[in-house]
């Protein structure tokens, strides 16, 4: 099947779940195209989609989100899988928790433009400088950790069941 990989990065945190989805796809034998969402023209010609964006206030890019509204009609009918790449993982205890609770939200505006099949949220790579010394001091105070907390076993994981699914849909 020919898929389509689109994402919105900020810092290249989603990027780089994005061309990991990619290599996942590719080693299962689909053909897979990775882009920007902002460099994809026409969703024409493809089978089915991965589409991620970063998470900054408890919603996706504005130019991802775009994305799914302005291609509505071609993603309709055909599989769609949607990823968010936030910060749960770098926060501890309970507000661990009600980070993880963003999820429903960031879906909840997805699902006015999609009906996905599967919608997973990662945490990506976090740095003080992203946050202004300010931000990042808040965050340290709020149990807050930097560092890059992508779990790429998760990643893989969530891949291969797109690719068995996609394998699935073939036959």
């Amino acid at each position: 099947m020919r898929v389509l990989v689109a994402y919105a990065s900020a810092a290249g945190s989603t990027a780089g779940v994005a061309e990991w989805i990619t290599g996942a796809l590719m080693a299962r034998g689909h053909e897979v195209v990775l882009r920007p969402v902002e460099e994809v023209t026409d969703v024409a010609g493809y089978d089915a989609f991965v589409v991620g964006s970063a998470v900054h206030d408890q919603a996706w890019l504005p130019v991802a989100a775009d994305f799914l509204a302005a291609n509505r009609r071609g993603l309709s009918g055909k599989p769609v899988w949607l990823f968010s790449v936030g910060s749960p993982g770098a926060l501890r205890g309970p507000l661990r928790r009600w980070a993880m609770l963003e999820e429903n939200d960031i879906l909840a505006e997805l699902l006015m433009d999609v009906t996905p099949v599967e919608h997973r949220l990662f945490t990506g790579v976090l740095t003080a400088a992203a946050f202004g010394k300010f931000g990042a001091l808040l965050f340290r105070a709020m149990g807050g950790r930097f560092g890059d907390f992508r779990d790429w076993a998760e990643m893989e994981k969530w891949s291969a069941s797109i690719a068995d699914a996609l394998a699935e849909q073939k036959t």
